[in-house]
């Protein structure tokens, strides 16, 4: 296959050419999350010539993922998201040398991953992944292209990039110096398939001119865009927050992610068993995420936000169940009653309805 061929309507553009081209070929991207961002994203990089593309997520392909998740079938539904995606690369992009690491990111891991490559790309919806991508990117000098979702508005920037001066742009701690905790996910607050993939194309967009050299990247600002009245702005930014300040919090902060870490096996309940007692008066079940389509009734319903195990009244004969979509957000229910309530019995449905 001629690389040429493949590649003409884009070395056609004067700005891009052989060049351009050749830049976006020898250069590398590790791309973090292979969910409704990053899976686009690895396909739109790659076909654009992108030399070498290394993906990580722990995940797996589920039902619910279809709707936004675009480049999954129905019969990848239970397989690994990241070796799904890198498999579809390897049929249409020859050029792009792809892997993956079916882990997730972490604090012990995110240097040796992040150092193998040029540019860094946030495709997660996991708020302490975003803040340790950021924290590892400035310390190791490299570029962050971060992209985030609520609802109907997406949030997209190019941080910490190397500036003609000599010093990096601002990062995401300039933009959100704290993490907050009160931030739902797409899970707990629903999302849009069309933000989704047209905030993916935005990074994309990053991307693709930090490494030709192209355009004007958004640099020292945070674009916002609403799908629904079709408006955005721009949010600019000062590099406040800098390498020495991040490399101290760097070493204090766990970077801790529930939906990334090993659930305690003895508060589990299986879908088989919770069906086995079902309509049993002592089991009492709470959903902590509204409007979820149940396949039984639940007690009552408390959004994990508004979740205070200190003000649930509680029986302690009876035996509790928290359920959620996934299982990811009733285990954080389900730690809070454990932690309130040693001698409990309150057991996390394994994951979640899409299980049952």
């Amino acid at each position: 296959m001629d690389k040429n061929q493949l590649f003409k309507r884009q070395i056609t553009l004067s700005e891009i050419g052989e060049i351009g081209q050749q830049k976006l070929q020898n250069a590398s991207v590790l791309v973090v999350g292979c969910g409704g961002l990053g899976s686009p994203i690895v396909v739109y990089l790659a076909s654009s010539g992108v030399g070498k593309i290394h993906l990580v997520d722990f995940d797996t392909v589920d039902i619910t993922n279809l709707h936004r998740q675009v480049f999954y079938s129905l019969h990848d539904v239970g397989k690994p998201k990241a070796q799904v995606l890198s498999e579809f690369i390897k049929k249409r992009a020859p050029f792009t040398e792809v892997s993956f690491t079916n882990h997730p990111i972490t604090k012990e891991n995110v240097f040796e991953l992040i150092e193998r490559v040029d540019i860094v790309v946030d495709g997660t919806d996991s708020l302490p992944t975003k803040y340790l991508l950021n924290d590892a990117c400035v310390i190791k000098n490299k570029p962050l292209v971060y992209g985030s979702l609520y609802k109907f508005d997406g949030y997209v920037a190019a941080f910490n990039v190397l500036q003609k001066d000599g010093n990096y742009s601002s990062n995401l701690r300039d933009a959100f110096p704290e993490m907050a905790t009160d931030i739902p996910n797409c899970e707990e607050a629903g999302t849009l398939n069309s933000i989704v993939g047209m905030i993916a194309t935005q990074q994309v967009n990053e991307v693709l001119k930090l490494i030709t050299g192209i355009g004007t990247p958004l640099t020292n600002q945070l674009l916002i865009y609403n799908s629904l009245e079709n408006t955005q702005l721009k949010m600019k930014l000062k590099p406040i927050v800098l390498k020495d300040k991040i490399a101290k919090i760097f070493k204090v902060q766990t970077y801790f992610d529930i939906a990334c870490s090993t659930q305690n096996p003895d508060w589990q309940i299986s879908p088989k068993d919770l069906k086995s007692k079902l309509g049993d008066e002592n089991l009492e079940i709470i959903a902590v995420l509204p409007n979820l389509k149940l396949p039984f009734e639940v007690d009552k319903t408390i959004p994990i936000q508004e979740f205070n195990a200190d003000k649930i009244t509680i029986d302690i004969s009876k035996t509790y169940v928290m359920v959620c979509q996934r299982g990811f957000n009733s285990y954080k229910a389900t730690e809070k009653l454990k932690a309130e309530y040693p001698d409990l019995k309150v057991f996390n449905l394994t994951g979640g309805i899409s299980s049952y």
